[in-house]
């Protein structure tokens, strides 16, 4: 077997900036945003410019999240971008999303929200034709999935599950057959396969389990179907992180499930990965350049660092300072006992230390971090989360500060865990908090996988 070697990216977002990106609703609705919007264009030119400049690789996977939300302008916009990177030499093969298909997408002006055109998700098979369909080797036009023969040695199975929302996002019972008829072809003609899915197929921690749509509804189901019928690796976005995470099914079988960020939103960055023979896969972690727009002096990692953040403290400030309008993002019922208790919580989060919290609670807290704020505390492990490789694993002071806080709740977290079961397993909010914070698997920016 050759070695072969990609580009992955994911939730380009692509938006015409024509269609409107300004005005007052615009900053309000970029407050709640952990992407750019108006920069996208510039994002996508500048990351587009860098992968024609890679010499050494001609293959290029999207895996989803195309445009921002479905604007028939921000496809034709996009298409010509992925035309031109043709053009260079690339070999491009994309999967859509549900950002993709929306027939009533949004922009913004100084006179508020805009309607622009939006796609229909049939339209999506045309559109798309020239960058993974037409030399499939099998298509499913169903469900806009297919197979690519990547080199003599390798395919892609290409999956999108967005067309039946009311299953939640998953594989329908044909396309399932489908899925089977092509892996079983694959080991037949002694083929290595490995996927590309817009939703993880493994949650990035814990915690990820506990939210809509993080991950596939069935995915325990559908990874041990797919290792087991001898596909071990797939790449994912949506949730705009990054992660590696793995699996080992019952019958022995590993699942990597390899989560890559969106390019317009920290973390913003590409996957370089080189299969250097059916059993090993090289994975490095490429940071998107910088690229051609205002940032207020800020270098463009700062940038989209300062724009996650943002969003965070806007969900904290809204805490105490506009309840009502963090109870309507969030669709909680709104009632004034909540609005209180959110008032409440918020105030203290923002005078909170550390040490403060450790005190209260009698828990030990290390002279290094008792100052530090609660809430910057809380932004960072949110980011973390995102960001990958979050580091506080058993022994650092932050680990011993945070967990020993929630270590005296010890008898309320056990009676959680007996009677409370998510994805059919019980919750373990201690082990999912231990989980969230430190990162005790492999490196989730460069590494080498062992797929079985």
């Amino acid at each position: 077997m050759k070695p072969f070697k990609f580009i992955l990216l994911t939730d380009t977002h692509y938006f015409a900036p024509s269609l409107g990106c300004r005005g007052e609703e615009y900053d309000k609705f970029m407050q709640f945003e952990q992407k750019c919007f108006a920069e996208t264009s510039a994002i996508n030119k500048a990351a587009f410019q860098e992968l024609k400049r890679m010499t050494d690789i001609d293959t290029v996977l999207i895996a989803g999240d195309l445009s921002f939300n479905g604007e028939k302008l921000s496809h034709l916009e996009f298409i010509e971008l992925l035309k031109d990177l043709k053009l260079a030499g690339k070999k491009i093969y994309v999967i859509t999303a549900g950002h993709d298909c929306n027939e009533h997408p949004f922009a913004f002006d100084e006179t508020g929200r805009l309607a622009p055109e939006g796609t229909k998700r049939e339209e999506l098979f045309d559109l798309y034709y020239e960058f993974g369909f037409s030399d499939a080797l099998c298509y499913d036009r169903e469900s806009l999935s297919y197979v690519a023969e990547l080199s003599e040695d390798i395919w892609l199975l290409a999956l999108n599950n967005d067309g039946n929302n009311e299953i939640g996002h998953t594989y329908t019972s044909s396309q399932l057959e489908w899925i089977a008829e092509q892996t079983k072809r694959a080991r037949k003609e002694g083929k290595m396969m490995f996927c590309m899915n817009h939703y993880p197929l493994l949650a990035a921690c814990p915690l990820f389990d506990l939210i809509g749509d993080a991950v596939m509804p069935d995915a325990d189901r559908i990874t041990s179907f797919l290792a087991d019928e001898g596909v071990h690796l797939g790449f994912t976005g949506h949730m705009h992180n990054q992660s590696i995470k793995m699996k080992v099914t019952e019958k022995g079988n590993r699942f990597y499930d390899v989560c890559t960020g969106s390019i317009i939103g920290c973390p913003a960055f590409m996957r370089r990965v080189e299969i250097i023979d059916s059993d090993t896969v090289k994975i490095e972690s490429l940071p998107v350049p910088d690229f051609d727009y205002d940032k207020d002096g800020l270098t463009h990692e700062e940038y989209l660092k300062r724009q996650f953040d943002m969003m965070i403290n806007t969900y904290l400030d809204c805490m105490a300072e506009d309840p009502k309008r963090l109870m309507r993002k969030l669709r909680l019922p709104e009632k004034a006992i909540l609005e209180k208790l959110l008032v409440f919580f918020g105030k203290k989060l923002n005078k909170a230390t550390l040490g403060s919290v450790c005190k209260l609670m009698l828990v030990k807290c290390d002279d290094s971090i008792k100052e530090r704020g609660l809430r910057d505390f809380l932004t960072e492990i949110v980011r973390n989360v995102f960001t990958g490789n979050a580091p506080y694993v058993e022994g650092t002071p932050e680990y011993n500060a945070f967990m020993g806080v929630i270590d005296r709740f010890s008898p309320i977290l056990k009676i959680v865990k007996k009677k409370v079961k998510v994805r059919g397993r019980p919750l373990d909010v201690r082990e999912l908090l231990r989980l969230t914070i430190g990162n005790y698997g492999v490196d989730e920016y460069n590494t080498t996988l062992k797929l079985s």
